[in-house]
Formats: structure tokens, sequence, C-alpha cells
């Protein structure tokens, strides 16, 4: 199947960026009958990711499989924020990982002393073990999965939530409301369920000055920060109009 080919039945199934995905396709394929199934089945809209079995972000190949999230660009902008605050040497703990994504990024750009990930989903662990090699991944709810000997050291905790309200689930595009877990998706009735978990949990965790970082929308940015004051933390709001994208930092006192 020649590129043109390719462009076209993708154009006309959507997708806005075909001639990328084609390219990207055909270089994955190894025989045309591949290279049918690949846009056969993105056609039919699974996630390009998914499909390629690694997504871009930051600057890397993070590796992702099927049924897990998949890392957005707008979440870049949370590992800025998260190098731009990190002390030296920080020890580091990526919550609600996925694919383990944003603990890669702010390790290519800051080494840090110790790196621990967590996530619920078993697939997503697995897939941030690949990603991880040199951090210790942990499967749980959140901080239950962590070893107790964590408490109080953390100086940055990313904590890429779902934080999509569940009424909303439903307007998503279907490669992600139909092909990555819900739990990674659905953040409650107002989208901030999690968020608050958190939260409220973080001044457990944080060492003296260290940072939670949680993406959210612009307009729940103010109910967000308020939640971190209100769980002895003081907020902060980040936002990069380039990326769409905004980040509520939460800091415990030294």
């Amino acid at each position: 199947m020649a590129i043109p080919d390719v462009v076209s039945r993708l154009r006309a199934a959507g997708c806005v960026f075909a001639e990328d995905e084609a390219d990207l396709l055909v270089a994955a394929a190894s025989t045309p009958a591949e290279l049918d199934s690949l846009v056969e089945r993105r056609v039919a809209g699974l996630p390009l990711e998914h499909l390629l079995g690694w997504a871009e972000f930051h600057g890397l190949r993070v590796v992702v499989r099927p049924g897990v999230f998949v890392p957005r660009h707008r979440t870049e902008f949370l590992v800025d924020v998260a190098v731009s605050l990190a002390p030296p040497d920080p020890v580091v703990l990526d919550l609600c990982c996925g694919s383990g994504a944003l603990g890669a990024a702010f390790t290519a750009a800051v080494r840090p002393s110790e790196l621990h990930a967590a996530d619920v989903e078993p697939a997503a662990v697995e897939c941030a073990r690949v990603n991880l090699p040199d951090a210790r991944v942990h499967q749980g709810d959140l901080y239950d999965a962590l070893p107790a000997s964590l408490r109080g050291r953390v100086d940055v905790l990313l904590a890429n939530v779902p934080y999509v309200p569940s009424e909303a689930v439903a307007t998503m595009p279907p490669e992600a409301r139909l092909h990555e877990p819900l739990v990674a998706l659905d953040g409650g009735a107002d989208g901030l369920d999690l968020a608050r978990r958190v939260a409220a949990g973080a001044p457990r965790w944080l060492a003296p000055g260290g940072t939670v970082l949680i993406e959210s929308s612009e307009r729940q940015a103010p109910v967000l920060s308020r939640i971190l004051a209100a769980a002895g933390l003081t907020p902060g709001v980040h936002e990069s109009e380039e990326q769409g994208a905004t980040v509520v930092t939460g800091t415990a006192e030294i």
C-alpha cells in the first residue's frame, strides 16, 4: 500500500494529522499485510500510540501498551514546572503514573536521588517498569501502594490524576473513552475526587519544602488551590497558554 493510499484512508476516517500518522505506520510495518492491518485498526479508532507501541512525550519515546493511558502533550508543562521547582538530588514520586512518562521525562532533565512510581492498574505498572528501569514501581491505590520508609521524604510529587467530570467522559474522543482505562479518565462529579485524596495525603509524604503538582483545567484551578490550602499546603497556579495547560502546586512548610 502506497503512502498516498494510507493518507487517504486515514483522512477519510477523520485523522487530523493523516500525513504524519501515515509516515509512522509505514515505518512501523515490516510487510504490506502488517501495514494494512495497522491502518485498518487505526481507522477503526484504536489510538495511534497503542498501535506503534510508544508515545512521544517531552522528547522521549515512552512505551505505551494497549489498555494504558496515553500521556498528553499538555502534561509536559507539569514536568517543566516540576523541574523548575526541584531541589538538587530530589526524591521524586510519580503518583497515578500510568506509563511512567512523567517520571521518565523528569529524570531526563533532573537526576533524582530516588524515584518511586505507583498506579492502581496492573497494565500501567508493567509499562512503567519498562520506562522507569531505575525506579521502584509500586501497584496499589495512591499512597497505599507506597513503602512507609518514603513518608516525609518526597521533594517532588508528580500527580497526573484524572480530572474529567464523570458526565463529560462520554464526550471524550472514542480513542480515549473506548481504549483507555476509565479509572485514568473519570475524576468524579466535579473532576477533583482523586485530586482531593492526593491533597489530603500529601502532607504526610512530602519532605519539608516539598511540592505536589497536579494538572487540572483552568476552571478547576481555584477550587483545587483551596483544597490544597485546606490540607495545610501553600498553593500556586501555573499556566501555559501555548500548551493549554494548568498545573496547581501545593508546597509544604520548611
